[in-house]
């Protein structure tokens, strides 16, 4: 069920903006643990937007995969999610999450399409559940992740087309990893993300994954998931000079980090039933190499 908070609070007699920032905030740190993690790196000033913006995806999130209401239900909930996303851009909304997202929106100039990418995506959660061809996925992924980078480029006042191409290959990356990572919890729920066209080449279709143990049968689809994967991380480097000293430090580790992950999907004995996940000592020893590409970074600026 989605969370009542989020969905069903209207704003206090004479809630100033401020105070609505302050809810998303609180909501971010209360109901969801990755928030101040997520934020560390993110200027103090723009951590507000941030809350407000994951404070509406997470509620839509919830409402598209939480609890037992049925497909019709939940995609309704999204409508009038999407309705009064629509309404803030002009008006003040009597809604905690949308009074700040519709400050922020203003404020920061942050394009709304990607705000409604993301509703796209969370529909396409609620009905599809495998995917044909990698351009499928990729649509999907140009609706889930790609429009978070986009925000916070944008949150930062970046807009080079080189930027956003780079910063796209990193979240369609960086989802897809996650993807490769969460089989195990994935597939008991029915879902399946490698493309059809991939399993094709282990003689496979994504029932096979829920009818018996193919891990060492699916390896040819993973191989290429994960070639295809790093070769985004690689794209994605090329955001590096865009951007502050604090932002690329967190798209440093997260490149270091990504790839660490795909390297430990391919070697684990049983990608389908175990998670990988990276350990501090793996953090610590990724620390130089995320330092020094920090502060140097392999490509120039584009003029």
């Amino acid at each position: 069920m989605s969370d009542p908070i989020l969905c069903q609070d209207k704003i206090e007699p004479e809630m100033s903006v401020e105070q609505a920032y302050r809810h998303c905030i609180r909501l971010a740190r209360d109901h969801y643990e990755n928030f101040p993690t997520a934020s560390l790196f993110i200027r103090h000033d723009l951590r507000p937007a941030i809350a407000a913006i994951y404070a509406f995806a997470r509620a839509a999130d919830d409402m598209a995969d939480e609890g037992d209401d049925d497909a019709d239900k939940r995609l309704k909930q999204l409508d009038a999610w999407e309705v009064l996303l629509e309404r803030c851009e002009h008006e003040s909304v009597d809604h905690p999450v949308f009074m700040a997202l519709g400050d922020a929106i203003k404020k920061y100039k942050l394009p709304v399409s990607c705000l409604h990418d993301l509703l796209t995506a969370f529909r396409m959660d609620v009905s599809i559940h495998a995917y044909a061809t990698v351009d499928e996925l990729l649509f999907y992924c140009r609706h889930s992740a790609n429009p978070v980078g986009r925000l916070v480029l944008a949150l930062h006042g970046i807009s080079h087309p080189a930027a956003l191409g780079a910063s796209d290959a990193i979240c369609t990356a960086l989802q897809l990893t996650n993807f490769w990572q969460d089989f195990s919890r994935d597939i008991p729920n029915g879902r399946c993300y490698l493309p059809e066209e991939w399993l094709e080449s282990a003689d496979m279709n994504s029932t096979d994954l829920l009818k018996k143990d193919v891990s060492e049968q699916i390896r040819p689809a993973l191989s290429q998931a994960i070639e295809y994967t790093d070769k985004l991380f690689t794209k994605g480097r090329e955001l590096l000079p865009f951007l502050p000293f604090r932002l690329k430090l967190q798209i440093a580790a997260t490149l270091r980090g990504g790839r660490k992950i795909l390297q430990e999907v391919q070697r684990s004995h049983d990608p389908l039933h175990q998670r990988p996940a990276l350990h501090r000592r793996t953090w610590l020893a990724l620390a130089p190499l995320v330092l020094a590409d920090a502060f140097s970074p392999p490509y120039r600026r584009p003029r």
